[in-house]
C-alpha cells in the first residue's frame, strides 16, 4: 500500500473506499438491482477472479451501474474459473466463464446496459424439483 502524504490523499481514498462500500451495501432490496457473484473458491482466485471482481466494480461505477457484487464459494466450475453470475431483475441467473477484463466489461456493456447476449455462458446442468 502506498504511503498517503496529504489530507487531500486521504479523503480521495475514503471516498473510493466509501463508494465501494456503498454499492455492497445496497442490498436492502436485491431483487430490483443487477447482482453479481463471482466465485472465490481456491481455483476461482488461482484463476483471477478477485483482480477480475475488482475490475468490475470500478467498472461499473465508471458507468454509473446499480449493481451489488458479493463473493462467493465454489460454483462448481472449476474447469470455467474465473466464473461469475450476473442476475438481472426479474430474469434468472446467468453463469459465464473464462471472464477476464476485457470478458467483463463485454459483461456489463452488453449484457447488464443493453440486455445482448455475449459468448462464454455456461449451461445449466441440472433441472428444478417441482
Amino acid at each position: 500500500m502506498a504511503k498517503v502524504k496529504s489530507l487531500a490523499e486521504l479523503k480521495a481514498m475514503r471516498e473510493k473506499l466509501q463508494n465501494t462500500i456503498d454499492t455492497r451495501e445496497r442490498g436492502d432490496n436485491p431483487e430490483a438491482l443487477v447482482q453479481v457473484k463471482v466465485a472465490m473458491a481456491t481455483c476461482g482466485i488461482a484463476a483471477g477472479a478477485k483482480q477480475v471482481m475488482e475490475h468490475m466494480m470500478e467498472k461499473a461505477d465508471e458507468l454509473k451501474l446499480a449493481i451489488v457484487f458479493t463473493q462467493t464459494g465454489c460454483m462448481g466450475y472449476c474447469h470455467a474459473e474465473p466464473t461469475i453470475e450476473v442476475k438481472m431483475p426479474g430474469k434468472d441467473p446467468v453463469v459465464f466463464g473464462h471472464v477476464d477484463n476485457n470478458r467483463a466489461d463485454e459483461i456489463l456493456t452488453k449484457y447488464v446496459m443493453n440486455n445482448e447476449m455475449v459468448e462464454g455462458i455456461i449451461p445449466v446442468n441440472y433441472e428444478t424439483i417441482g
